[in-house]
């Protein structure tokens, strides 16, 4: 089965290029599943009801999210609900919503599933540990199961890769915006990347208005972010994974610029 993934979508130009451009690169590459990291998809911080059910209707199967995932605070009134949703497994129970969940695709259950790391970031219940309570149920639900591990730090993500080697067909992480060149499938068939990248403003910092970021690195005062203008990348992989034993075949990146939004 081919999956395409998504990088984390930044703001509405990011929204309105996978608008006209999404559909067309699923029929070029034959993509079978979609899977998006939409985390700041609304005005750079959160996922509002109405932009989720859009990023749907342009083909996306399942928006996994992150750190942001309680910015927009609406998305307590629909989490629950949507089924197509995934936040951070980790978050100290009781939360809203799930760590992951099981579509049904031409009769392959297909587990897609959302960790968070700690390192420089909010400090969650652990991630290692969760996944091996986790995992004692995936296994036995899922043929395929696929983790979008969002984490600053990239020892911290290497880690989880050699830890869930085996136990899942594929992990990505996201959360740093910036693709990395390590995408390998690990010797028990886990497809591994530390970074898919982001899909957002190509002249910015990491999705932001580079002015805006520059400033707060020169005053160390606190500024109003907002998401740059102008052209759009979309960053992101391209998997096969084998339908019968759930193993990695192939992976590779996936970027494209689009001069306007």
């Amino acid at each position: 089965m081919k999956f395409l993934i998504i990088g984390d979508i930044v703001g509405r130009g990011a929204r309105n290029i996978l608008k006209t451009k999404l559909e067309g690169i699923i029929k070029e590459n034959q993509i079978q599943f979609v899977i998006a990291n939409g985390e700041n998809a609304s005005g750079g911080n959160g996922l509002s009801y109405k932009n989720a059910q859009e990023l749907f209707s342009y083909g996306i199967d399942v928006i996994t999210m992150g750190n942001h995932t309680w910015d927009q605070k609406e998305i307590y009134k629909y989490i629950d609900q949507e089924e197509r949703i995934v936040r951070p497994s980790n978050y100290p129970s009781p939360c809203p919503g799930r760590g992951y969940t099981i579509i049904d695709k031409n009769n392959i259950k297909i587990a897609i599933y959302n960790l968070s790391g700690r390192v420089f970031l909010n400090s969650l219940d652990c991630p290692f540990k969760t996944f091996e309570k986790d995992y004692k149920n995936l296994k036995n639900l899922a043929d395929i199961i696929i983790l979008d591990f969002h984490g600053e730090a990239t020892a911290e993500k290497k880690a989880m890769g050699w830890f869930v080697d085996g136990k899942v067909s594929l992990i990505f992480g996201t959360h740093t915006h910036v693709q990395t060149g390590d995408e390998r499938i690990l010797p028990n068939g886990t497809g591994y990347i530390t970074d898919i990248g982001m899909t957002g403003p190509y002249n910015s910092v990491i999705g932001v208005d580079k002015d805006i970021v520059i400033e707060r690195f020169l005053t160390q005062r606190p500024i109003r972010f907002e998401v740059a203008k102008g052209p759009i990348e979309l960053n992101g992989i391209i998997v096969d994974i084998n339908e019968e034993n759930g193993k990695c075949e192939n992976i590779q990146p996936y970027k494209q610029l689009y001069l306007q939004e």
